[in-house]
C-alpha cells in the first residue's frame, strides 16, 4: 500500500496548529513545509523497508535526523523554545502513528 504523503500532511498540521497557537502566524510557513518534509521521510522510510534495505535500527535514525532538522526550523522562529519544539513534533507525529506504525509493521511512531 505504502504511505501517502498528503495523508500524512493534514493530520501533522492539524497537530502542529494548537501546540504553536501562540507562534502560528509566524511559523505556519515553516510548519507546512516541515509536516511535507516529515511526511517524505516517513514514505520514505516505508518504502525503503518494505525493500529490505533498512531495518528498525536504520528506520529509527532516520526518523531521528528528520525531527532534529524539524526541531532546529521551529526554535529558528523567536520566542519557540525546546519544549515548544518538541511537543509540536509529538503532537505531528501522534497524530499518524497509527497509520504508519502498522504500514511498516512495527512501532516507528
Amino acid at each position: 500500500m505504502g504511505i501517502d504523503v498528503q495523508t500524512l500532511t493534514g493530520p501533522m498540521l492539524d497537530a502542529l496548529k494548537p501546540v504553536l497557537a501562540k507562534y502560528w502566524g509566524e511559523v505556519q510557513d515553516y510548519a507546512k513545509t516541515e509536516a511535507v518534509k516529515m511526511a517524505h521521510t516517513l514514505a520514505n522510510i516505508e518504502s525503503l523497508k518494505a525493500a529490505g534495505k533498512i531495518g528498525e535500527a536504520q528506520a529509527v535514525a532516520l526518523l531521528d535526523m528528520q525531527k532534529q532538522s524539524m526541531q532546529a526550523v521551529l526554535m529558528a522562529v523567536e520566542g519557540i523554545g525546546l519544549i515548544a519544539a518538541q511537543t509540536a513534533i509529538n503532537a505531528a507525529l501522534a497524530a499518524v502513528k497509527d497509520t504508519v506504525n502498522k504500514l511498516l509493521g512495527f512501532g516507528l511512531l
